[in-house]
């Protein structure tokens, strides 16, 4: 496998994705101004559609200049040596090559996540703060910032660097250690992330007695669920968008409620949201998502195997001296075609899963409250009601409003 070959494989899939995205944008774009659906009608009068629109067009334009602005940095990098250098940085500072490792991706993520802070800021208070989305705070975003830099160093330079042993213990073999730890940590996450990640960034409060809590309990105790743990978190702190999710499993199970979302709709309507929750847990898509990540992980590190130890991959992105580190680069890149597909099946599956959430929410509890409560998230997040269906396909992880709301109809 020539070096040559596998530069320009890079450069095809890297303006080959642009392309595609720009143009699955273009389209999602084209049908902003579409008339509301009928079913959908109730959802924004006039000025709050005029709203929605302004809100999708402000991002639509956002999105094209940080796009564009990430494809001239990575080729910049690739045509002007920039990997290259920061390999000699990390080379000349240290022998040990798990040290070398962590420079070498420390300075570019690092540098990389300083440069996008300032289409963060602009994001969050210039395009978030305009339609009145932003609570966030100067300091919460700063405090956020170092927070997330500080998880990546201790969490992330943690597994990088047991990688990289695995590696250098055991040779092509280390992808089996990598999966095994990889899915450990996939199950530590998904059993205490609400314990051990939120709590760093959110306050969590136990959701307190009176007829919501006693709602919910009703509920869960018809249909057989075991729900212990009721939480609150201040989504609040950052933005007016609301939002519920389930976490955990077995005795760790728990259903979190987002403040906002406690405002924004009635008693009915939150049992709603939290039966289409259980209808996951119920239908074991938590499971099924689960297993399908920790094997596709599994899929991936195979693929980095075989090619790990191929210097045209560390080479190609202008490294001269073949290492694991430039070449995980090159393969992150290489694989994300194959990523892209795979995406492209969880977000398929993830379509027919909420559905078959919505149904049971509609058989064990009602179909209306859950009806309503999804026009008034969508209301409230402005929310595209018109998507082109090429960029749901792509993009979706749930199916549009009107799709949803027609099958509880049904």
């Amino acid at each position: 496998m020539d070096k040559t070959f596998v530069f320009y494989c890079i450069l095809f899939i890297l303006v080959g994705e642009f392309i595609l995205d720009t143009v699955m944008n273009y389209l999602n774009a084209k049908r902003f101004k579409d008339p509301i659906p009928n079913d959908l009608n109730d959802v924004y009068n006039a000025q709050e559609y005029e709203k929605s629109q302004a809100y999708k067009l402000s991002n639509y334009k956002f999105g094209i200049i940080t796009s564009t602005f990430s494809l001239a940095l990575i080729l910049g990098f690739l045509f002007f040596g920039g990997f290259e250098w920061v390999d000699e940085v990390a080379f000349n500072y240290t022998s040990n090559t798990i040290i070398q490792a962590l420079i070498f991706f420390g300075i570019i993520m690092l540098g990389s996540d300083i440069l996008n802070i300032p289409f963060s800021y602009y994001q969050t208070f210039v395009i978030e703060q305009k339609f009145g989305f932003n609570k966030t705070t100067h300091k919460t975003f700063l405090i956020d910032k170092l927070k997330q830099w500080a998880m990546t160093i201790i969490i992330g330079g943690g597994i990088l660097s047991l990688v990289i042993w695995f590696f250098q213990w055991s040779g092509s073999n280390f992808w089996l250690y990598t999966w095994g730890l990889i899915t450990i940590f996939t199950l530590i996450m998904n059993l205490f992330y609400s314990k051990l990640i939120v709590p760093l960034f959110n306050k969590q409060v136990p959701l307190e007695a009176g007829s919501l809590k006693e709602k919910i309990e009703h509920y869960a105790a018809s249909v057989g669920f075991d729900l212990q743990h009721i939480f609150v978190i201040n989504g609040s702190k950052r933005s007016t968008k609301a939002n519920a999710y389930f976490s955990g499993f077995g005795k760790e199970k728990r259903v979190t409620l987002y403040d906002t979302l406690i405002n924004d709709l009635e008693e009915e309507e939150i049992v709603a949201v939290l039966a289409h929750e259980i209808g996951h847990y119920k239908r074991k898509h938590i499971i099924f998502n689960l297993a399908t990540s920790i094997l596709l992980a599994g899929f991936m590190l195979f693929l980095l195997s075989l090619f790990i130890n191929n210097p045209e991959v560390s080479l190609a992105i202008g490294v001269e001296r073949p290492s694991f580190h430039a070449a995980l680069i090159g393969f992150g890149i290489l694989y994300s075609p194959i990523s892209e597909i795979t995406g492209l099946l969880m977000n398929y599956f993830s379509r027919k899963f909420e559905y078959q959430a919505d149904d049971y929410a509609k058989d064990t509890y009602a179909a209306d409250p859950l009806i309503s409560s999804l026009k008034k998230l969508s209301k409230n997040s402005l929310s595209n009601l018109t998507p082109h269906p090429a960029y749901v396909f792509m993009h979706y992880s749930h199916p549009p409003l009107i799709d949803r709301i027609r099958n509880l109809k049904a």
